[in-house]
This record gives C-alpha cells, sequence and structure tokens, in this order.
C-alpha cells in the first residue's frame, strides 16, 4: 500500500512541475521589452500626392485570419494567402498615404510564421513603426483541440507611412484587474502606439488603439487614459486618433461617447441616425472602428467603411482623405509677443 501511495504521490508532484514548468516557458516572452517599441525604414520606392489631400486607414486586419478568428478551426497556409493577396490589391486601389493596423502578426505560429508588415509594407511604405502587445512562446487557445492552438505568438500593432516617422511611444493601457493570474500571464497588452510623422514643417500626431475587447469597466478606464492623451497634443498639433475601441454607440454603456463628445473633434464615417458597422465583416451589425481627429487643424474631406476588403479580415476598414489647416497650424505655433 506505501508503495502505491508513494508512486501516486511521485506521479503527482511530476505532474505538478510538468505544469507549472509549462506556464512559465509558455508565459514567457521572445523578445527584449525594448524590441516592443521600433520605428524604421524599408527600401521600397513610394510616392506621395502632390496635392495636399492625405488619407489614411484603419484596419484591425485579424492576422489575416479573415471569420476564422479566435474559433477553434484549421487555418491552412492557403487561407493566410488568399487574404494578404486581397489586402495587397484592395490596398493598392486605395493608395492610402498612411495604414493603421491592429492585431497584425510578425512572427507567428498561427499565422505560419510570416511577417504581414514586412509584406504589405512592400505596397510602397518606406517607413514604420512596431509596437509589440502580444509577445508569448507558446499561447494554450483555444483550449481545445490542442492542434489549433496558436502556439508562439508574436503580434500587435503597427503604422506604415510614406512620410517620414520622426517619434514613436508605446504606451500600456489600464489591464483588468479581475483576470485571474494564469489568465493574465497569457493576456495581450493594450496599447496606445503614438507616432509623430513630418509631413513638411508641420507635425502630424497619429494615435493607434486597440482596446480591451471582453471587460467594460477596464475599457473604460482604457477610454480615459487614451482621452488624456489625446488632449495632451489636440491645441497644438493635427491628431488623428483611430482604431478598434471595441464600442458600439448601442451598448448600454457604450464608452464610445467618451470621444464622440470631445469639444471640436470629428468622427470619419460616422452618422448615429445610420447604421455604419465594421464588425464582423460577414454580416456587419456593431461599429467598432473609428477615426477621431481635431477640427482645429484637420479639415475631413471624405470618409468610408471598405467594404471591398470583404472577408479578410472579421473587421472592415476605415478611410479618410484630410487636409491639414496649414494657417490655423503656423498661428498655434507662434510664440506670444513679450
Amino acid at each position: 500500500m506505501k508503495r502505491i501511495l508513494k508512486v501516486i504521490f511521485n506521479v503527482v508532484a511530476a505532474l505538478f512541475f510538468v505544469i507549472v514548468g509549462f506556464y512559465f516557458w509558455a508565459s514567457s516572452p521572445n523578445l527584449s521589452p525594448k524590441d516592443y517599441n521600433l520605428t524604421g525604414q524599408y527600401e521600397v520606392a513610394s510616392t506621395t500626392s502632390n496635392d495636399s489631400i492625405h488619407s489614411i486607414v484603419s484596419y484591425n486586419i485579424g492576422y489575416l485570419s479573415g471569420m476564422t478568428n479566435n474559433l477553434p478551426l484549421e487555418r491552412p497556409k492557403s487561407l493566410f494567402d488568399k487574404n494578404l493577396n486581397k489586402v495587397i490589391y484592395e490596398l493598392k486601389k486605395v493608395d492610402p498615404d498612411f495604414i493603421a493596423f491592429q492585431e497584425i502578426d510578425y512572427n507567428s505560429s498561427r499565422s505560419h510564421r510570416v511577417n504581414q508588415q514586412n509584406e504589405l509594407s512592400r505596397l510602397g511604405y518606406p517607413y514604420y513603426g512596431q509596437n509589440i502587445n502580444w509577445d508569448k512562446k507558446y499561447v494554450p487557445f483555444p483550449y481545445y483541440p490542442i492542434s489549433r492552438q496558436f502556439g508562439q505568438v508574436l503580434s500587435g500593432q503597427s503604422l506604415l507611412s510614406k512620410y517620414p516617422i520622426i517619434d514613436q511611444e508605446r504606451i500600456e493601457l489600464k489591464r483588468n484587474a479581475d483576470n485571474p493570474f494564469y489568465y493574465d500571464s497569457f493576456y495581450i497588452d493594450r496599447l496606445a502606439q503614438v507616432t509623430k510623422i513630418k509631413i513638411l514643417e508641420q507635425t502630424l500626431i497619429l494615435i493607434n488603439v486597440h482596446l480591451e475587447a471582453y471587460d467594460v469597466k477596464t475599457r473604460k478606464l482604457q477610454m480615459q487614459q487614451v482621452k488624456n492623451i489625446y488632449l495632451k497634443y489636440y491645441k497644438k498639433h493635427p491628431v488623428i486618433l483611430l482604431g478598434d475601441f471595441n464600442s458600439d454607440i448601442n451598448y448600454d454603456e457604450a464608452g464610445i461617447q467618451i470621444f464622440l463628445k470631445l469639444p471640436n473633434t470629428g468622427c470619419a464615417a460616422f452618422d448615429p441616425n445610420t447604421a455604419q458597422n465594421t464588425f464582423s465583416s460577414a454580416s456587419p451589425t456593431e461599429r467598432l472602428d473609428y477615426i477621431f481627429y481635431n477640427k482645429k487643424f484637420i479639415n475631413e474631406i471624405d470618409a468610408e467603411i471598405l467594404t471591398q476588403f470583404d472577408l479578410a479580415s472579421d473587421h472592415l476598414p476605415l478611410l479618410m482623405k484630410f487636409k491639414l489647416k496649414d494657417q490655423l497650424y503656423a498661428t498655434s505655433r507662434q510664440q506670444p509677443t513679450p
């Protein structure tokens, strides 16, 4: 009897150490934190318009998994290749000056280790800003079957630009304090990617966000943080705040109202009386993605939801065409007379 109990104890102990060892290994990062906030250049040919109209796209690309995002389904490489080619084809026609991506993979098992930022930069974007928000050696999700789990993940938010990026900040937003420690160890960082771009003599501030999806209280706290970041710049610079806010105006606690009520702030392709939804792309019933801008410095020319991107992601992208108000911008930079 003692021998049987000893064997059982040894088996249980071995399983315990295997599980604990796996937990610490799987939740550990692939990169150093210093590599989570990068800017740089690609050697690609680029052209910009000679007129004063600029354009920007915001796109939660869903790591090019289409409608399979977060589902326990097989994702062959052919699916990702098809979706990548679709996005490249459509972006080539739209030809924006800037593209802000959320949920973009850099070297992840779930997307067959393709650096999606590198592939999309070949459209003619020599400048990039990259923020890592999910860096794990192994993510055991979906929980079952094991063969469908994400595995190694390196993912985040990217900005591709035809104009020089002169500075970038990676700001981590509030985490859900109610997440169990073992769940939180594998959870993504919610970020505000703050990028400064030089357009002639002006500095355009782009704030790219991907906010909490599952906890309303945490999302509202993050929104207050993002609001403060926006207000830090909006009186002196042209600012565009965009991304996946995970909040629809019709939610019971619609945190997006925090931004819709901001003074002197526009919201592109948005009419509260008309359905202009971005999620899910198969049959959009919710508006989760937005482009906000400060009217003092930016004049919206046109904006739309790009339905032609079809099912390359579970989100649809947004496009805004705009002009920078040069005279107002110059006035804001003048020093007060002594």
